[in-house]
């Protein structure tokens, strides 16, 4: 039996790392998709890399998965499963988690790699036609 469906996002994605004390830019909320962390010793920015921010550390050329939901909260194993799949093969992934669903992000390099290995795990992957893989 297939087990999740993800679904190969089109653009790339950097991750960049912030003060905390930081204020985000506001050009960060214009973005179609984003996501932001915060602890006491960090700001994290996810952004598509069209975006240019001044932070402290940055790593592009980074591809996302979204497990298409939305997922229950009783489900167990979900990124546990992807990413072993994935670090079976030494792939390190980027893990983001909303309300509804789970994100990996790997990089563009192991794109995909990765989708191989996921669908030999019985995963499904949704790629749009004009979604490049290189």
């Amino acid at each position: 039996m297939p087990k999740q469906t993800l679904a190969v996002l089109p653009q790339q994605f950097t991750i960049h790392s912030f003060n905390p004390e930081q204020a985000p830019s506001s050009k960060i909320f214009e973005q179609e998709i984003y996501f932001l962390g915060k602890t006491e010793e960090e700001l994290s920015v996810v952004v598509p890399s069209t975006l240019i921010l001044d932070s402290l550390d940055s790593e592009s050329g980074w591809r996302c998965l979204e497990v298409l939901g939305p997922l229950n909260f009783s489900l167990t194993g979900i990124l546990s499963g992807i990413s072993g799949a994935l670090a079976s093969v030494d792939i390190s992934i980027f893990a983001i988690s909303t309300f509804d669903t789970d994100y990996i992000l790997v990089k563009q390099i192991n794109l995909t790699e990765a989708i191989n290995v996921l669908e030999q795990n019985d995963y499904r992957i949704n790629q749009s036609a004009n979604i490049s893989l290189d």
